[in-house]
């Protein structure tokens, strides 16, 4: 005669045996997509560095002692906006000068002009003679040279004095102040560095192996440390074929499709180049991969098998990873049925149940 423990430890034994069992026979559930052959691209990750097409040392035309300064290093300037002043004083001076001789100049033209016309009436009366005449023309055409000059003299003058006033030229930020009040520059010395911001790229070192494989419309995403958790979409503007002949790169010339990202110049990316293989494979999600301690790399597919479906081990060789697939080269064809969830602890010949079916 057994006893109550005993007795009821049989019974659960049992309904736990059943339970096992029905679950079992109802089959593991699982979830599945079904490989196709695709294009096989390869994902080259590199270190690209946000650069601008203009960066220049704006620099003082004339001599002269720097009398303010307008900017700092981060100043946003417009085209034309005044950065650097001079000391203009003498060249004010010197202005004041030109114009006056040249005032001095229009009236000694004008009264040669009218001494000549007059020569011109009398001539006919001979009461001044044909050399008089001749000589009166020749001063109007000395003294018209002489305007000429001063008034040349003058217009130097009055640029000399305009630039006096450095401007930008072009609209952008100052990325170094290279000069301070009471420094004498001279002509030719940058006073400032000035960085255009709207046209900025990423210049992005290629290994020789790759450079070549770059076409118009290779797909290029970018990321960067300072705006993590986005992706961005880029196009190739150009590929320069000039290497660095101790890096073994050439450079290529990347743009956002986006004009809205906040970029600055110095920035690190990280650039990946989608490059086409010219393979045709089918793929997988990365989901359906297990790789064991041994070695092996296997994926589970689902069959039709004795009245309903059976998990399925198989042996398979990969190639590349790209936007979250993998390249199968070995162990499975196109339009075959992968696990990718519930794929953990299966059995060959496992009885399996699809996800939708099961809910």
């Amino acid at each position: 005669m057994h006893s109550i423990p005993q007795y009821l430890f049989a019974v659960g034994l049992a309904l736990a045996t059943g339970t096992s069992a029905l679950a079992q026979e109802e089959g593991a559930v699982v979830a599945v997509e079904t490989t196709e052959r695709i294009d096989i691209i390869e994902q080259v990750p590199l270190t690209g560095t946000v650069t601008s097409a203009r960066v220049s040392p704006v620099s003082s035309e004339i001599a002269g002692r720097v009398s303010r300064m307008h900017v700092d290093g981060g100043s946003h300037v417009e085209k034309g906006e005044t950065l650097v002043e001079l000391d203009s004083a003498f060249a004010r001076l010197t202005l004041r000068q030109a114009e006056a001789a040249t005032r001095e100049a229009q009236a000694a033209l004008a009264d040669a002009e009218r001494r000549l016309d007059v020569a011109q009436r009398l001539v006919g009366q001979r009461a001044v003679s044909e050399d008089e005449l001749r000589t009166r023309e020749t001063e109007v055409e000395t003294d018209r040279a002489v305007l000429e000059r001063l008034q040349a003299e003058q217009e130097e003058q009055a640029l000399r004095l305009e630039r006096h006033d450095i401007a930008a030229p072009f609209s952008g930020v100052i990325s170094r102040r290279m000069t301070e009040v009471g420094a004498w520059v001279s002509p030719g010395t940058a006073v400032v560095e000035l960085v255009a911001m709207d046209s900025l790229r990423i210049d992005v070192p290629v290994p020789q192996d790759d450079f070549p494989r770059l076409a118009e419309d290779t797909e290029i995403s970018v990321e960067f440390e300072a705006l993590p958790g986005e992706d961005f979409e880029a196009r190739l503007e150009s590929a320069i074929p000039v290497g660095d002949p101790s890096a073994r790169t050439f450079t290529a010339r990347v743009v956002l499709e986006e004009d809205q990202v906040a970029l600055t110049p110095g920035m690190s990316a990280q650039v990946t180049l989608h490059l086409a293989t010219g393979e045709r494979d089918p793929v997988i999600p990365r989901d359906a991969l297990i790789r064991y301690p041994d070695g092996r790399t296997v994926v589970w597919t689902v069959e039709e098998a004795d009245g309903g479906l059976r998990a399925k081990e198989r042996l398979v060789e990969t190639g590349l990873a790209f936007d979250g697939q993998l390249q199968i080269r070995e162990g499975l064809e196109a339009g075959e049925r992968v696990i990718v969830e519930g794929n953990e602890g299966l059995r060959p010949g496992q009885a399996v149940r699809l996800e939708e079916d099961a809910s």
